[in-house]
C-alpha cells in the first residue's frame, strides 16, 4: 500500500514537473510574438466587456424605471420598447469592443501597459523645444503655433500655449484646442504633450468640457445648461496612462500600431503609421504635400467602427483628418507660423 502511494505521488510529480516545463517554455515563444505569459492585454479587453455589460444592465433598468413614471399607457409601453431595443443594441457594441480590443491586443501584444516603467524615457525641458532643443517635424509643440481647421461645419483652433503643468512627474507643454458651431463654442480641451529625448512627443492626458449630447427635443434646454467632460483623463490618475501620439521618426515605424492613450473605458486612442510618402491639398497656404506627407491611421476598440486618416506636412504638422467611410474632410485653412 505504501509502495503503491509511493509510486502515485512520482507519477504525480513528473507530470507536474512537465506541466511545469510546458508553462516556462510556451511564454519565451508567445513574448516573441508579442504576447506575455499572463496575458494582461487580453484579460484586461475581458475585464472591460464585463464592465460594460453590467453599466448597460445598469442603464436598462434606470431606463424602465423612468418608464414606469409615464401615466400615458401608449407612451410608457412605447418606452418600454425603447428601453429594450436600446438594451440590445447596446449589448451588441459591448461585443464589439470586446473584439476590437482582442484585436488590438494581437497587435500590440499581452504585456501590461505601463510605458512609463518599461521604456524609461528621457523628457526635454519643454522650455527648450524650438530652442536647444528640435521640435518634432510632424508635431512642433513650439509656444505661439496656431493652426485653424474646418470641417463639418464646425471651426476648430489649435494653440501651444504658454502654460506648462506638471503629470505624472512630467512637465507637459499645455496645447488649447477650441471648436467652435454657428458662432458658438461647443467644446474647450486642454492637452498634455512632452517630447522625449528620441523627439517621439508623448500624451499625458485631456481636460475636455463640451455641451451634451442630447435627444433632438432636448436640444435648447440641453445646449442651455448641460456639459460634459467625457473622455476627460490625465495621467497617472486612476491607472491612466500616457502614449505616443507621434514618433520621433515614423519612417522607422511603418507598419507600427500604437497606443497613444489609456485610461480603460473612457480614453483608449491608438494608431498605425501607414506611410511617409503621401501626398494631399489643403486650403492653407503653402501646406500641400507631394510625397512627402505622414499618413497615420486612427481609431479606437471604444467605437469600433470608427476610425481616420491624419495627413502630416514635416514643419507644419497636421494638415488633414479624413473619414475613411463618408470622405469627410477637416482641412487646415490656416496657421501662424
Amino acid at each position: 500500500m505504501v509502495q503503491e502511494k509511493n509510486i502515485f505521488r512520482l507519477g504525480l510529480t513528473i507530470i507536474m514537473f512537465i506541466a511545469l516545463l510546458g508553462l516556462v517554455s510556451t511564454p519565451a515563444l508567445a513574448h516573441g510574438r508579442g504576447r506575455h505569459v499572463n496575458r494582461a492585454c487580453s484579460k484586461t479587453a475581458s475585464a472591460a466587456f464585463l464592465a460594460c455589460q453590467n453599466e448597460v444592465k445598469d442603464d436598462y433598468w434606470i431606463a424602465k424605471g423612468n418608464c414606469y413614471n409615464l401615466s400615458d399607457k401608449e407612451a410608457q409601453a412605447e418606452c418600454f420598447e425603447e428601453a429594450k431595443d436600446e438594451y440590445k443594441g447596446a449589448k451588441e457594441e459591448c461585443t464589439e469592443q470586446l473584439e476590437a480590443r482582442k484585436d488590438l491586443c494581437e497587435e500590440v501584444g499581452e504585456d501590461p501597459y505601463d510605458p512609463i516603467n518599461d521604456l524609461e524615457p528621457e523628457f526635454v525641458d519643454p522650455r527648450d523645444i524650438g530652442g536647444v532643443v528640435a521640435p518634432n517635424q510632424y508635431f512642433p509643440l513650439v509656444p505661439g503655433h496656431e493652426w485653424v481647421y474646418e470641417g463639418g461645419g464646425e471651426t476648430i483652433t489649435v494653440t501651444v500655449t504658454n502654460e506648462i503643468v506638471v503629470i505624472h512627474g512630467v512637465e507637459c507643454r499645455e496645447v488649447s484646442d477650441v471648436v467652435v458651431e454657428d458662432g458658438v463654442e461647443i467644446e474647450n480641451t486642454k492637452d498634455w504633450y512632452a517630447q522625449d529625448e528620441d523627439g517621439n512627443v508623448w500624451y499625458f492626458g485631456e481636460r475636455s468640457v463640451a455641451r451634451e449630447d442630447c435627444e433632438d427635443d432636448e436640444e435648447e434646454e440641453c445646449d442651455a445648461y448641460l456639459l460634459s467632460d467625457d473622455g476627460s483623463w490625465i495621467a497617472g490618475v486612476n491607472f491612466a496612462q500616457p502614449g505616443i501620439i507621434m514618433f520621433g521618426d515614423p519612417s522607422e515605424e511603418l507598419g507600427t500600431v500604437f497606443r497613444q492613450e489609456f485610461a480603460l473605458g473612457d480614453a483608449e486612442d491608438a494608431g498605425e503609421v501607414e506611410s511617409v510618402t503621401e501626398s494631399a491639398d489643403v486650403p492653407a497656404v503653402g501646406a500641400d504635400c507631394t510625397g512627402d506627407c505622414l499618413k497615420t491611421r486612427d481609431f479606437t476598440p471604444i467605437e469600433p467602427d470608427v476610425e481616420e486618416f491624419k495627413y502630416y506636412k514635416p514643419g507644419i504638422g497636421l494638415i488633414l483628418e479624413v473619414d475613411p467611410e463618408t470622405g469627410d474632410r477637416v482641412e487646415l485653412t490656416s496657421k501662424n507660423f
